[in-house]
This record gives structure tokens, sequence and C-alpha cells, in this order.
């Protein structure tokens, strides 16, 4: 069917819906690959590593140790940790509510982007059937318009414009893995944040941490 033809050629029988196909396909690539890395430099360092570090300077109540730890570690735990010694040092009572706040702001850093996938796996299938459809009303329109033409001219014409399906599927199903795979890849963040905000707090207002277990 698309023996001889450029791809240049090939973009036009699917209409200009592959061209947005096409800036979908590469906007999604461009977001799987940002976050991949974002998210591979701040899985580095365990959250059970994390906060034995941390519980080890809060013991010899060496505080400052305790924000250089945060300030060198690049983990979303590293500023929820930061946010409750720091409120200790302050004399704010409300350390675990200040360390919720910044789960909450860290959590909104980790899923930015992440709704661009989402969309796009959502409706790049729609955007192909919608390039089909209007292939298949074109190449009708060429029949009429020639007056002539069998069964073979009408199913050349809707296989072409079916290109535009295949497209749209082609780029939905790995932005649609991906987003999956990266919301859980947060979950598993939050829940770390979570565990570190429950440590630290419980070790300032002297409780046994999980560590000292």
């Amino acid at each position: 069917m698309f023996e001889g033809k450029s791809f240049f050629e090939i973009l036009q029988l699917g209409g200009w819906t592959l061209y947005v196909l096409i800036f979908a396909s590469i906007l999604s690539v461009t977001v799987i690959l940002f976050k991949l890395i974002e998210f591979w430099g701040k899985s580095k360092t365990t959250r059970i590593e994390f906060v034995s570090k941390i519980v080890k300077r809060l013991k010899k109540n060496d505080m400052e140790g305790a924000i250089e730890i945060c300030d060198n570690t690049n983990s979303p735990m590293s500023s929820i940790a930061k946010a409750g010694i720091t409120a200790h040092i302050e004399k704010n009572k409300n350390i675990g509510e200040a360390m919720e706040r910044e789960i909450m702001i860290e959590t909104v850093k980790l899923e930015r982007f992440i709704t661009i996938l989402g969309t796009i796996g959502s409706i790049a299938v729609y955007i192909g059937l919608f390039g089909t459809v209007l292939g298949i009303i074109r190449a009708f329109h060429d029949i009429s318009q020639v007056g002539s033409g069998g069964i073979s001219i009408v199913i050349g014409g809707v296989s072409e414009s079916l290109i535009a399906t295949a497209a749209g599927l082609f780029v939905a199903i790995p932005a649609v893995i991906a987003y999956n795979f990266l919301t859980k890849l947060i979950d598993k963040f939050v829940v770390n944040m979570e565990y570190c905000a429950s440590a630290v707090e419980d070790f300032i207002l002297g409780k046994p941490s999980d560590e000292e277990k």
C-alpha cells in the first residue's frame, strides 16, 4: 500500500492529524525521559539509609549536621526531614504539620508534567480516529468527483486513512504505560516521605523510632 511512497507522502495520506500525533509523540518521549532521569536521581538514597543518618545526628543533638545531610541529599525525603528539624529548632510545636505541608509541596513537584502523559494517552487514539474519519470522507468525496471506482478503490482509500488510527495507538500506548509506571513511582516516593516524617517526628518528640527498634 505504501510502496514507493516517501515519509512525507505517507503523512499526507493521514492528513493533518498525523502532524499533531508526531508532536504529541515527541512531547511524550521528552516528558518520559525527563521524569525517568529525575526519579532515578531522587531514588539513589533509600529511606532506611537516609533516616539512619538523620537519626544518628539527632541523637548527638547535631541539628546543623542533620540539616547539612538534608541539603546534600537529592531526595524528596530531605526536604521533609529538614522541615521537621527546622521547626524543632525554631521551637515550633507543630512539627508534624510542617512536614505534612512539605510532603504536599514535594508531591506536587513529583507530579509535574505527569498529567501531560495522561492527557496524551487519553486523546491520541481519538485524534487518530478523527484523522481516519476525515480520510474516509475524503476518499468517498474523491470517488464521487471522478464518478467511477469499484470496491478496490474504496478499500484502498479506507486502508490508507487507517494510518491515522495506527499512529494514534502508537502514541497512546507508550504514554499510558509510562503514566502508570511513573504514578507508581510517585506513590513509592510518598510512602518514603511519610515514613521519614514519622521517624523524625517520633524521635524529636522522644518516642522510639523504627530505627531504634
